[in-house]
């Protein structure tokens, strides 16, 4: 759903420039309560598996395909604020690397993918896990319905911004409908991948899952009639060094797939045009559309300037985008977590 040049006109392309900047700025903030230095890490990650799974386009319709956004699997991994700021820089190297959704319209896209994604998947993930029994398959059906309700949201966000700033003279109906009935589609998609990652990032390490926090329970005996806490095992003093290493075990792993997604399966995804592409084509919207300000870029249409091998290209392309994604999102996410303001709680002064 990336917006090339063009699609929206040039105020309407500004305001939500603002609405994005003043987005990512409340964002930076509200993610230093979010990141520590465990889920930092894993921030950088999560930006680049969803750099690495957007190259995975699904078949959805005939002659239509779609790929994940992400904006419900960053919140719920990591945070909303933090995914906000993940699928940002997703954007951004995107756009400018690789010349996938335009640099005018990247206030557009981030307004449209990670913002209103995010907010929307959050919200309907919080709820769902406040009436559904607590515990870890209901970490993974509230995913699965927060992921699927966040992509026609975010084709619903776009249709009013088209609405509002579109530049092209085609009826909003019928964008409305062909936006919506496809993004449904791809939603099922979304769903699955969100609720597969979340599944598996639960079985390993739940305490690293933001959206899991609080829903762990001590185990309970029964002593004299009463439940009481199973008193801590002998050694857990080791705990934190063995959280540790599962945690750089889980981090190579999820780097390892990342990779070996965008540098090789990448190459079996789907060509056809993914569901804003194909709207846009059947309903002219993509008249007025600008050749990419990046078009020369080296690395252009997830490609290796000069690299004849299309398969050797691509994989290229792929590994490169997600070295840089990640370095990119640990950076931004280092500088966040060093600059998170201590908790001087009472609180936490007397837990000393």
């Amino acid at each position: 759903m990336h917006v090339p040049d063009g699609f929206i006109n040039a105020p309407t392309s500004a305001a939500t420039g603002v609405v994005a900047a003043a987005a990512v700025a409340v964002s930076l903030r509200g993610a230093r309560r979010e990141l520590d230095e465990r889920t930092a890490p894993l921030a950088g990650l999560v930006a680049a598996f969803i750099f690495a799974v957007q190259m995975l386009n699904f078949p959805v319709a005939a002659g239509t395909s779609g790929h994940l956004l992400g904006g419900a699997l960053a919140a719920i991994l990591v945070g909303p604020y933090t995914g906000v700021l993940c699928v940002s820089v997703v954007l951004l190297m995107q756009g400018i690397l690789f010349a996938d959704g335009g640099l005018t319209a990247l206030g557009v896209n981030i307004t449209d993918m990670a913002i209103v994604t995010t907010v929307v998947s959050y919200a309907v993930f919080r709820l769902l896990v406040k009436v559904l029994p607590r515990g870890r398959r209901s970490v993974t059906v509230a995913s699965f319905a927060a992921a699927l309700l966040s992509v026609p949201a975010a084709a619903v966000a776009f249709t009013l911004i088209y609405a509002v700033g579109g530049t092209t003279d085609v009826s909003l109906g019928k964008v409305a409908t062909a936006m919506i009935g496809v993004h449904v589609l791809i939603g099922l998609g979304e769903a699955v991948i969100t609720a597969l990652t979340v599944g598996a990032v639960i079985a390993v390490r739940p305490d690293l899952v933001h959206g899991a926090r609080g829903l762990r329970q001590r185990l309970k005996l029964r002593v004299n009639g009463a439940l009481v806490d199973v008193p801590a095992p002998d050694g857990a003093s080791t705990a934190p060094v063995a959280a540790r290493t599962s945690r750089r075990a889980l981090w190579i792993t999820g780097l390892a797939t990342s990779l070996v997604l965008a540098g090789f399966v990448s190459f079996y995804a789907s060509s056809s045009p993914d569901g804003l592409e194909k709207v846009a084509h059947d309903k002219g919207i993509d008249q007025k559309a600008r050749r990419h300000t990046s078009a020369d870029s080296p690395l252009a249409d997830y490609g290796v300037k000069d690299v004849e091998d299309a398969r050797l290209s691509g994989g290229l392309a792929g590994v490169i985008g997600v070295g840089v994604t990640v370095v990119a999102g640990s950076a931004v996410f280092w500088v966040v977590r060093r600059r998170r303001t201590p908790d001087v709680s009472p609180t936490s002064t007397s837990a000393v």
